[in-house]
């Protein structure tokens, strides 16, 4: 047995992006920001977040840069090429379910 599960509450660090990568499937991909306490200092993880089909089309409309959003999913990792020709890795967190806690005014 294993297990592939993220739970994180934090607050988006920009507005989603939407990108469709085939005709009627939208992809969202934005940040999320969790913050935690360690000593007499706060430090600050930044993930990437993934939402595709009507949940990038809630996203799309929905939520904003400053959100504060609970978040439930798994971790993929996924390796590409950039302009450069230099190959790179990005661990996302694919959403299974969300929740949009509190918006900034």
């Amino acid at each position: 047995m294993s297990v592939n599960k993220v739970i994180l509450l934090g607050n988006v660090g920009g507005d989603p992006e939407i990108r469709y990568p085939e005709k009627d499937f939208p992809v969202a991909y934005f940040s999320l920001a969790t913050n935690q306490q360690i000593g007499n200092t706060e430090v600050t993880e930044w993930h990437n977040i993934v939402m595709t089909g009507e949940q990038a089309r809630y996203a799309e409309r929905y939520i904003r840069k400053g959100c504060r959003l609970y978040i439930e999913g798994s971790l993929r990792t996924r390796q590409y090429t950039d302009k450069f020709n230099i190959s790179r890795k990005r661990t996302e967190i694919y959403t299974i379910f969300f929740e949009i806690l509190g918006r900034n005014a």
